[in-house]
């Protein structure tokens, strides 16, 4: 299905009938605003991830940008046709008037499972992931976006371990003014940049200062300032982090100091794009980081 057949559907042409046309393979898993369904399609026996939106909290979500219309979810996820981001081939509204996403399914489980249960899955590969990592928010950056909420728990591994995928754009906004003043602090707290949790204005670096502190704790297992359950957890962010090479002293140092200046709290010093972080570790050998 087309983006302008997935159009259609969102503006109520037809509906999608959830049982009807899927069979539900394993019980929801709750997310932040979301359950997500790994769901077989009757008719042709392919397997997708279906998310159903938690419309009373997009809507609490939708409050905080009064006056502006936000895209849907939807809208800007079907925009992306990239090798690290999760494809969505359509979306619209249930017969329950919930909104939907239709999306590639990879069965390999979060970057955050990984890291906290899973460490031998990450051997050998952390560079490439936090390559590929890095790739797919530069893309959504490069597209007019601002991610809003990268984390480990949005990154999906494809089933034989080899690709690490961007997801969720539930919180996803264009990067112009309008979306960027001061205010609106949305997103996961241990990960948020401090001119979030202080309502400053914003830009595109929030996203690179939580790319720094999701490559932290890949290399690591652990974040690099005391983790909380609020906003105010970051607000520690103004104090140095502990420096990367005393919980892993085997990093290379090329790619600790890159690490270090995406979680600059100072956004003067930290990298103003992704696409630096990647120019600096590219001479980086994958050899060379365990």
């Amino acid at each position: 299905m087309g983006i302008f057949d997935s159009i259609k559907k969102f503006f109520g042409q037809e509906k999608l009938d959830v049982q009807k046309r899927f069979e539900l393979k394993r019980a929801a898993i709750s997310g932040t605003m979301s359950r997500f369904y790994l769901a077989e399609e009757r008719a042709t026996k392919k397997t997708f991830g279906l998310k159903i939106v938690d419309m009373k909290k997009l809507a609490e979500v939708d409050l905080r940008f009064k006056g502006i219309k936000k895209p849907l979810e939807g809208e800007m996820a079907v925009q992306f046709d990239h090798p690290y981001i999760v494809k969505t081939y359509e979306y619209g509204v249930t017969t329950k008037d919930e909104n939907y996403l239709l999306m590639e399914y990879l069965g390999g489980g979060g970057l955050n499972v990984a890291i906290a249960s899973q460490p031998e899955r990450l051997e050998g590969k952390r560079l490439y992931y936090l390559q590929q990592a890095a790739e797919a928010i530069a893309a959504v950056h490069e597209k007019g976006f601002i991610h809003r909420d990268i984390c480990p728990r949005n990154f999906i591994l494809t089933r034989d371990g080899k690709v690490l995928k961007l997801t969720d754009f539930g919180l996803t906004v264009p990067a112009t003014p309008q979306f960027m003043q001061a205010g609106n602090r949305t997103g996961t707290p241990n990960y948020m940049a401090p001119e979030l949790v202080r309502r400053k204005p914003t830009n595109i670096q929030l996203d690179v200062f939580a790319f720094g502190v999701t490559a932290y704790e890949t290399m690591t297992g652990q974040l690099p300032w005391a983790s909380g359950t609020d906003g105010r957890a970051a607000l520690s962010h103004d104090s140095a982090p502990r420096d990367i090479t005393t919980l892993r002293p085997q990093i290379h140092p090329l790619l600790a100091r890159a690490i270090h200046q995406c979680i600059e709290p100072d956004q003067s010093k930290r990298f103003p794009s992704m696409r630096e972080f990647l120019q600096l570790v590219s001479t980086v050998k994958h050899e060379d980081v365990r």
